[in-house]
């Protein structure tokens, strides 16, 4: 016959049990206290409470007992004049739509070089190998350069790809 022994197990456990409670006083609810303490805190705040915020992040830090303000963090609304415009914010329905096709490399020499390129032929301003023999500002870039300058802040470039694979194929040249 076999016999059942029992073998107590202690089981240890690291995280506290809450039982279902939550401390709620760390977190600063806006509504909480009643009318008078709202009205005492406005008045003359108690320095253990602070303050209410709701969110916004100040534009100033604070060094020892002074604010330094970061001009940066202003936001800057920048509003056109448009007194004397004489078409409306208002783009009918029955407008057609426009349709153009990707602009290209070869596009962008077109816009870029074309008109110097000319000048310089009909001026007689090209070498034997046809290089300029004053060459223009962005004539003088080298690629690294012009690679960069296109990535600057308000060149209009729009590309599908991601920047890595930008920079990978650029690194591979």
């Amino acid at each position: 016959m076999m016999e059942a022994f029992y073998i107590p197990v202690r089981n240890i456990c690291t995280s506290t049990i809450l039982n279902g409670k939550r401390n709620f006083r760390k977190f600063i609810i806006p509504r909480r206290g009643t009318n008078i303490f709202k009205q005492r805190q406005m008045t003359n705040p108690d320095p253990a409470i602070p303050p209410y915020k709701s969110g916004v992040r100040e534009p100033k830090y604070k060094v020892g007992n002074e604010f330094i303000t970061v001009p940066e963090l202003i936001p800057e609304l920048v509003v056109p004049d448009l007194s004397g415009f004489k078409l409306k914010p208002y783009v009918s329905y029955r407008a057609p739509n426009v349709v153009q096709s990707e602009f290209t490399a070869e596009d962008l020499f077109t816009a870029v070089y074309t008109a110097k390129i000319k000048t310089d032929f009909e001026s007689g301003k090209l070498d034997k190998d046809g290089n300029p023999l004053e060459p223009s500002e962005n004539e003088l870039l080298t690629p690294k350069e012009a690679w960069i300058r296109a990535r600057q802040t308000g060149s209009d470039i729009f590309s599908e790809q991601n920047l890595r694979e930008q920079e990978e194929k650029f690194e591979k040249d």
